[in-house]
């Protein structure tokens, strides 16, 4: 099969990702194999290929926002049928052993692997996912559509509910720093829950895309928005803009860090803590939140904007969304 494969962690500009011919998987227990239509771009991705993370696991193909149809079904496997319509999230499996999994906080299992980063993912033909790990794509959405649901939509969808946005609080305030893929799905879940939304991107088409999508407000990082807000999450990887967004903060508002990678936060002035103000971060994902996510997503529907490349684009794709060029979210397609 077809895949994009990375040998060694490289700045995305030099083209890491090679499209070669790799033997095609085969699904073991508990396993499906799945043909791959789609997959999201995603910044996770890039802190995988520039070796930004803690662990890495070489060679490896990247890609952890799956959507695509069962072709294999191994042994065990209750869910799904041949010729199903699934998607494969970030989280790959999980130990179900731990004190955090038998706590229900998988997301922060101590043994768990990740797609496209400790097991190959979707920048393939097919890819192999344990079924007790996937989802059923709701009929509303297509395979492109419904690919940057299952990492940027998810993700988002967490980072609201931990930053106390939830259908049962209409009326609060709510910051989002960087308009990419996460953003423009996380800013209509808070609309479909009343929250007023104040976009703080540096690209003015950015800007123009959350206005589009019901923010009231609109400006850059550093600007100071029209009132104090209740709450604010960081997508961008800028540790900067922490100090930014504490600033802007009601008294006991709530700060998240929605991304699995940031660079340095500078020293805090304890005033801008002060007050009862949280900072917490987001870490992956349960499946619960992906369940509750794409029930969600189906209601409102969300309407996610794509710009979709080919599996020979990939390197490509990935230089786009470092460089803020990709207005919503980057696909991949293959079979669709």
């Amino acid at each position: 099969m077809k895949a994009c494969l990375l040998r060694s962690n490289a700045p995305i500009e030099t083209n890491p990702l090679e499209l070669i011919e790799v033997a095609q998987p085969q699904p073991g227990e508990g396993q499906v194999l799945i043909k791959v239509s789609a997959c999201g771009v995603c910044r996770t991705d890039l802190h995988v290929i520039e070796g930004e993370l803690p662990e890495r696991h070489l060679p490896i193909i990247p890609g952890h926002q799956i959507v695509g149809r069962i072709e294999q079904i191994g042994a065990k496997v209750m869910r799904f049928k041949i010729g199903d319509r699934v998607g494969v999230p970030w989280l790959h499996q999980t130990c179900g052993q731990c004190e955090f999994c038998r706590d229900g906080r998988e997301n922060l299992c101590e043994n768990a692997s990740f797609t496209g980063h400790k097991v190959n993912g979707g920048y393939a033909e097919f890819t192999v996912a344990h079924a007790d790990f996937v989802y059923a794509i709701p009929e509303a959405f297509s395979d492109i559509e419904a690919a940057p649901l299952l990492c940027a939509g998810i993700i988002g969808f967490r980072s609201l509910r931990l930053s106390g946005i939830t259908g049962k609080s209409p009326g609060r305030r709510l910051g989002l720093y960087g308009f990419g893929a996460a953003a423009h799905v996380a800013i209509q879940v808070a609309r479909h829950w009343d929250a007023e939304v104040y976009a703080f991107t540096r690209d003015q088409r950015h800007q123009d895309l959350a206005r589009e999508l019901g923010a009231i407000w609109a400006g850059f990082s550093e600007d100071q928005p029209p009132a104090r807000l209740d709450s604010a999450i960081i997508f961008a990887p800028a540790g900067e803009l922490v100090i930014s967004a504490l600033k802007i903060l009601k008294k006991g508002g709530c700060l998240v860090l929605g991304g699995i990678h940031m660079s340095q936060i500078p020293p805090l002035d304890y005033q801008l803590l002060y007050h009862e103000r949280i900072v917490r971060s987001v870490a992956n994902n349960t499946r619960q939140d992906g369940e509750d996510f794409l029930k969600v997503a189906a209601e409102i529907p969300i309407q996610t904007q794509t710009q979709v490349f080919g599996l020979a684009e990939t390197n490509a794709a990935l230089n786009a969304l470092k460089h803020d060029a990709v207005r919503g979210a980057a696909v991949i397609a293959l079979n669709c």
